[in-house]
């Protein structure tokens, strides 16, 4: 999992236990909480998806330049 995926996970982990947090104090500022949970959890999906099609384009990469070469 690529280095900034982990970072927005971890955030967007933090802010839901924030939010629990707020809510079970009477605050509703744990509605600022969410709403940066559900930002981060799309950074973590859009970091994970970008690692994962960067590989993807590294590895087809790599084996057209064996069959090149070959």
């Amino acid at each position: 999992m690529p280095r900034l995926a982990l970072y927005a996970l971890t955030v967007c982990l933090l802010a839901v236990a924030a939010a629990v947090v707020s809510f079970v104090q009477g605050s509703w500022l744990g509605v600022v909480w969410i709403l940066l949970a559900g930002l981060s959890s799309n950074m973590t999906w859009y970091y994970v998806r970008r690692g994962k099609m960067e590989r993807q384009a590294a590895a087809e990469a790599a084996q057209g330049d064996r069959t090149a070469t070959g």
